[in-house]
């Protein structure tokens, strides 16, 4: 009997323990009836949560039914719609290609007519967007675009309006093609800003502004007018003055026939200051040695004549020496050592046009130095430039000429500028080398000839 109670009160205990382990560990029963008050407490309470649970679930059923039975609602209503649509799709489908029949129909020939108006202002379109007269008359560009959208929809039919406009602006472009034209438009200038400027424009070759008189070029993408870059140079802006402010019916001006696009060009054609700039480093030194060959030269040449016409003047006055020149000096030593024999006057004289030589003779190598360096430097910049091209084929490969213009530009103009200092240098040291040969052999001649006199005066040999 008390095994049977223990091996219950062991049963009711794991029961309780398996079912609320959170209960057993927070409230322990003290007693074995309260214990078994507990698990009754706990077997009620699951079953009132199950009830609740199972009501929940019937209700959302029924709620699932509702739902489901409003969506095949709402299905079938758009099917009936949409079946209701295609009908009248397919209606007015047939209906629209009964009119557009009708209406291809009652056109005829006028069709073929209104695509030659299409393609009249397409072209026209393309003419105008190229053509300076739409700085004067900028409305027609608008109507041309609204024109052409019109005529390319099939439902839409040109007016008599319409198409007496489009006939009017290709009589006016072929009218005011060999018409000069003075007007107000707005210029965009050289600095990049904006100014209402009075133009004049010469037919559909030449538009200029009157003041200041400048050339200026019709920029189709933009529609508008802008300055050159760079005006020409001469007397081109002198005569371009003249005509602008002229009031006579026919005057002088430079007319570039292409439209502007031949003088575009011509101003962008670097100019003598850009070659330089190309030349880069190399270029810059070649440049200065050329300036300086120059002035070395001109000194040699100045003084070398100075020298000339004193020893040319000494030469009429043997008798009395001057010390202010070369043949003066040599005199001087031979009027000095008079009382030596022959053999010691020659050296004497010889010592004295030795003497000489060094002052005649200055920068003359150096000269010399200067035209066989150039050309060398004009190499070292060919190099260097064929170098940058290269190495702009590696970077960015051979599409774009532009990313090699660079080097190769280098490379020729510091060529051409070794040349060019080169050559004139060859020519100013033979000049120069030649005068002073002259005065040496003129001193040598006078030494020989004193000598000489010496001699047959009774000097010792």
């Amino acid at each position: 009997m008390i095994r049977t109670a223990s091996i219950m009160r062991s049963l009711l205990l794991a029961g309780l323990l398996a079912a609320t382990p959170a209960m057993a560990q927070d409230d322990s029963a003290a007693t074995l009836d309260q214990l078994l008050e507990q698990v009754r407490t706990k077997t009620l309470a699951d079953q009132g949560q199950l009830q609740q649970r199972e009501a929940e679930f019937a209700n959302a059923v029924s709620e699932q039914a509702n739902l489901l039975a409003q969506a095949k609602a709402r299905r079938d209503a758009l099917e009936k719609r949409g079946s209701e649509l295609e009908g009248r799709f397919d209606t007015n489908k047939r209906e629209i290609d009964t009119r557009q029949q009708t209406l291809d129909d009652k056109l005829g020939a006028l069709k073929e007519l209104f695509g030659i108006f299409q393609q009249t202002s397409g072209d026209l379109q393309g003419i105008f967007f190229d053509s300076p007269t739409s700085a004067q008359y900028p409305d027609r560009t608008e109507f041309l675009e609204a024109f052409a959208k019109k005529m390319s929809r099939a439902s839409e039919i040109s007016t008599i309006d319409e198409i007496e406009r489009l006939w009017f602006e290709l009589q006016r472009e072929m009218t005011e093609t060999g018409k000069i034209a003075r007007f107000n438009a707005p210029v965009l200038l050289a600095d990049g800003s904006q100014a209402n400027r009075e133009v004049i424009r010469v037919g559909v070759f030449d538009v200029v502004s009157a003041d200041p008189a400048k050339y200026l070029s019709w920029r189709g993408e933009t529609q508008s007018l802008a300055e050159l870059k760079r005006q020409p140079g001469g007397d081109t802006l002198n005569r371009l003055d003249d005509y602008a402010s002229s009031s006579d019916p026919v005057a002088r001006l430079d007319l570039d026939p292409t439209g502007g696009s031949l003088l575009e060009r011509l101003v962008e054609a670097p100019g003598l200051g850009d070659r330089i700039e190309q030349g880069g480093l190399v270029g810059y030194v070649i440049l200065a040695l050329g300036a300086v060959a120059l002035l070395v030269a001109l000194e040699r040449l100045i003084a070398l004549s100075i020298i000339g016409a004193k020893v040319a003047t000494q030469r009429r006055n043997i008798d009395s020496p001057q010390t202010g020149n070369p043949l003066g000096r040599v005199l001087m030593a031979y009027h000095e050592n008079k009382g030596v024999n022959a053999e010691t006057l020659e050296m004497k004289l010889g010592e004295a046009v030795l003497k000489e030589l060094p002052s005649l003779n200055r920068f003359l190598t150096f000269l010399k130095i200067i035209a066989v360096a150039a050309p060398l430097l004009g190499l070292l910049g060919t190099v260097t430039g064929m170098i940058n091209t290269f190495q702009a084929i590696t970077l960015f490969g051979t599409g774009d000429p532009k990313t090699m213009a660079g080097g190769i530009s280098q490379a020729l103009v510091t060529t051409v500028q070794g040349l060019c200092v080169a050559i004139p240098t060859v020519f100013l040291h033979s000049i120069c080398s030649t005068r002073a040969k002259a005065v040496v052999h003129m001193l040598q001649e006078q030494s020989a000839g004193l000598i000489a006199q010496y001699m047959e005066k009774g000097g010792r040999a």
